[in-house]
């Protein structure tokens, strides 16, 4: 293998620069005047009243999950801010420490498939506030988390919803996910995301963002993408590897230190090391020659950063 630095290189590499440069740059961040937080996870900033809302929950990540909007004008008319889990209106006329309300979720996106017979009502706790009770996990998971003050009343027995026991609640939805650890079972379910799109709110503003107060970027994932300029070649030919590392928030990631290795037909091993640029993409040129006809040549390439590992596979066929 060897770097090559042709025509061709060069106008693909700019077209994926151009294509990563756009994504962060198609909407203004909105902000409350103030302290604000960058969250690295989401690329999103909480700042102001509703930064403080967040901070006075000790579980806030649990309950509220990651910002995934800037603060904006909702749809529905109210200065809003989605999260994971949530999400949140300003209410300015207020007094302070009282201008932020939590949107009652749940009630917004429930609509029922039928309740489960749950059998043995001497595991639940009944509410005559809406006719409900909660139950066995759920109602210890409830109780540990702020109960009716947090959630909200239950507004649902327990139901099936996307292949998920659930049950709802004013504010937020519990699921049952059998396959985590004992006491971890019970979760809320990310219906931030679900009223964000029942809004029609735009796609555009779930898109990461810089931090407001330059705190500089907390790489905490990788994930490596990579194709070739050629689906198929001749049994005698030239390729090109482009490859591109991004973090959680699909993000460029300069300097990951990337391997490619090509596996040909014969059983041979051909490897190259590359690293990332300024624009997250690296570039490997290949010359070969005489490869069988019909052949296909998948090369698997592993980047890593800080720690972090990401793994892809890409291919081309020797055409006949």
């Amino acid at each position: 293998m060897y770097n090559e630095s042709g025509g061709v290189m060069r106008k693909y590499t700019l077209l994926i620069v151009l294509f990563l440069a756009l994504i962060p740059a198609q909407f203004p961040v909105r902000a409350q005047v103030g302290q604000s937080r960058y969250f690295s996870e989401t690329g999103h900033n909480v700042s102001g009243d509703f930064l403080a809302f967040y901070e006075s929950n000790p579980a806030a990540e649990i309950i509220y999950g990651y910002p995934i909007t800037e603060q904006i004008p909702g749809k529905d008319g109210k200065t809003a801010q989605y999260f994971q889990r949530a999400r949140f209106e300003l209410q300015p006329g207020q007094p302070e420490g009282q201008r932020v309300k939590l949107t009652p979720l749940g009630q917004e996106t429930f609509i029922s498939t039928g309740a489960l017979n749950v059998g043995n009502s001497f595991a639940c706790r009944a509410y005559a506030e809406t006719g409900y009770s909660v139950c066995f996990a759920f109602l210890d998971f409830f109780d540990a988390n702020g109960g009716a003050a947090q959630f909200g009343y239950p507004i649902s027995a327990f139901e099936y919803h996307e292949n998920k026991i659930v049950q709802y609640f004013e504010r937020a939805r519990l699921e049952w996910q059998p396959w985590k650890p004992e006491g971890a079972r019970v979760v809320i379910s990310d219906l931030g995301r679900a009223y964000f799109d029942k809004l029609g709110e735009d796609p555009g503003l779930l898109l990461p963002v810089n931090p407001m107060d330059n705190t500089p970027r907390v790489i905490t994932q990788i994930h490596v993408r990579a194709f070739v300029l050629k689906a198929v070649t001749l049994a005698s030919d030239n390729q090109s590897f482009f490859v591109i590392a991004q973090d959680q928030n699909m993000q460029p990631v300069p300097g990951a230190a990337c391997t490619a290795v090509v596996n040909w037909p014969n059983g041979a091993k051909d490897s190259t090391n590359l690293q990332s640029d300024q624009n997250g993409v690296g570039i490997i040129g290949l010359a070969f020659s005489n490869q069988p006809y019909g052949s296909l040549i998948y090369t698997e390439i592993t980047c890593n950063y800080n720690g972090l590992t990401a793994k892809t596979i890409t291919s081309f066929r020797i055409w006949y």
